[in-house]
């Protein structure tokens, strides 16, 4: 199993900007995925954004229709690291972010991070 570690959640304002970072534990996975999930209280999990690798030469993003333009997602294939760049930020926005990774083992989670938008 791999461990992820979440960091760069909080409460900020409408309009403004977070950046989400994940990092794997372990560098030399075979990694094809990471994004990331988010879930807000009484709705199901949501697709924001991820980043899939073709054994590492390139990579193909993409995007929840709700954050389009929002959000950028950039990962690092050798680091088995994922970022999230959120900005424009919106009350709807406001989730648990959980960060994800796929590989030939399976799919891992982080514990999740707290984004609140509010005013």
């Amino acid at each position: 199993q791999v461990h992820l570690v979440e960091s760069g959640g909080g409460l900020v304002q409408p309009g403004e900007s977070l950046r989400l970072s994940c990092a794997a534990s372990s560098s030399s996975l075979r990694v094809v995925t990471m994004g990331w999930f988010r879930q807000a209280p009484g709705k199901e999990r949501e697709l924001v954004a991820h980043v899939t690798w073709n054994f590492g030469n390139s990579n193909y993003r993409g995007y929840g229709d709700s954050v389009k333009g929002r959000f950028t997602i950039s990962g690092d294939y050798a680091k088995n690291t994922v970022n999230l760049q959120m900005d424009n930020l919106k009350p709807e926005d406001t989730a648990v972010y959980y960060c994800y990774i796929d590989s030939p083992e399976g799919r891992d989670w982080g514990q999740g991070t707290q984004v609140t938008v509010t005013s």
